[in-house]
């Protein structure tokens, strides 16, 4: 198979699926020319349970997305999440050595602020600068040529755990893959699916996928909070399970099709067939008894974002409302339940500004995939700017000057 160039992948590792999406940059446009997707049974809640199954699963979605797009695939842009991340806001300062403010001011007050993500058993994914502050005077984006005497920043860090993420990266390693890089999945889904100005003016990414539930704030165009749930479109499953006393995989047949979060969706008098488990006879329930099951169950997901965001007092942060991405987000009647949650707009994202195969990808379950492909095609897009100074500047710094090249 021939080469082609600027060619770049991102690999979507999930509970319940693995999807491999192929994306060709061509000056700004990105352009789908491949996807590949396999049943994942070695991934539980963002983390690996099974290196076998879950190496088997990469292999399979890639090879099948490097036959569809017709190029060799070494390597790609990992989605990651899961209850072992955690994101959390921090504050830095420093002083100006110059009469401006140069990149090394900058990669400076950013590790000065990063100093309270460095703990034992935790790797650093993301430091995401949200302003800077020179002598008190705030919310400036780019501060670099400015003068003052102090130099403050807020950031927001994202962190994993050390043994979760050198698991996804060793599996990737295993299936003959190089990482790339590791993107949290909200932030990835919000590259497909969020407008600029929805990212602008403040707008919740919640990516609902099997086993957890991500969420992601944006205002501004930068990302103001994570938070990530350890429930998802599995837990839904597995209550459908015990309450129809199902195998689980008719269970989640039955979610998908006869699942509903609201009564008035079903028609009087309409039944399911549920499967007996062990050999035993097949048994009819109301289809009422679906909603009596899903809805409390994603209600109670939805109050604990909505307690969260509270909790950090960001209710007032996203006037855009909220997009659902992933597999759960297609669960009938789920924007009414959320958005009664929340008062807020609710909608259904599906990957946009995209060209080729976009039809193919027209759905929230590719999301993440299709979100990676872009956050990967900007950085390598910015790396070709060339590399920010290292005179005096620790490797780290290095690594932070290219963070923030990597957002502005």
């Amino acid at each position: 198979m021939q080469e082609k160039e600027k060619i770049i992948v991102g690999l979507d590792i999930g509970t319940t699926k693995v999807c491999a999406v192929v994306g060709e940059v061509v000056g700004r446009d990105i352009n789908i020319i491949g996807m590949g997707k396999s049943p994942s049974s070695g991934m539980r809640k963002g983390a690996v349970v099974n290196i076998e199954s879950t190496v088997e699963a990469i292999r399979h979605a890639v090879d099948e997305a490097a036959i569809m797009a017709e190029c060799d695939i070494s390597s790609v842009y990992v989605g990651i999440a899961g209850g072992h991340i955690k994101g959390f806001n921090s504050h830095g300062f420093t002083a100006i050595k110059a009469e401006e403010i140069t990149p090394e001011d900058e990669a400076r007050v950013i590790e000065a602020a990063s100093g309270s993500a460095a703990k034992p058993g935790r790797e650093t994914i993301h430091i995401i600068p949200q302003e800077f502050i020179v002598d008190e005077q705030e919310a400036i984006q780019n501060p670099r040529g400015m003068t003052g005497v102090r130099l403050e920043t807020k950031i927001h860090i994202v962190t994993g755990a050390v043994s979760s993420v050198g698991n996804i990266i060793k599996c990737c390693n295993k299936a003959g893959l190089a990482v790339s890089d590791i993107v949290l999945e909200s932030m990835a889904s919000g590259e497909a699916v969020l407008s600029p100005e929805e990212k602008e003016l403040g707008c919740t990414l919640v990516d609902l996928g099997g086993g957890t539930t991500n969420l992601a704030i944006f205002k501004g165009n930068k990302v103001k909070y994570t938070f990530e749930l350890p429930l998802g479109g599995e837990t839904v499953t597995n209550d459908i399970s015990i309450g129809l006393r199902a195998p689980s995989n008719e269970a989640d047949y039955i979610k998908l099709t006869h699942g509903t979060c609201l009564r008035e969706k079903i028609k009087q008098g309409e039944n399911i067939d549920v499967p007996g488990m062990g050999g035993r006879e097949s048994k009819q329930f109301s289809r009422d008894i679906l909603v009596d099951i899903i809805e409390p169950r994603v209600d109670e997901m939805a109050t604990i974002l909505k307690d969260a965001i509270h909790s950090n007092g960001l209710e007032n942060a996203f006037p855009s409302g909220i997009v659902l991405t992933g597999g759960t987000a297609l669960l009938n009647g789920i924007e009414e339940v959320i958005e009664s949650v929340f008062n807020v707009p609710v909608r259904v994202g599906t990957p946009s500004n995209i060209g080729g195969l976009k039809e193919v990808v027209n759905n929230p379950v590719f999301a993440t995939g299709v979100g990676l492909v872009i956050y990967g095609s900007r950085i390598s897009h910015n790396k070709e700017r060339g590399p920010g100074s290292k005179t005096g500047i620790s490797k780290f710094m290095t690594r932070i000057v290219q963070w923030f090249r990597d957002i502005i």
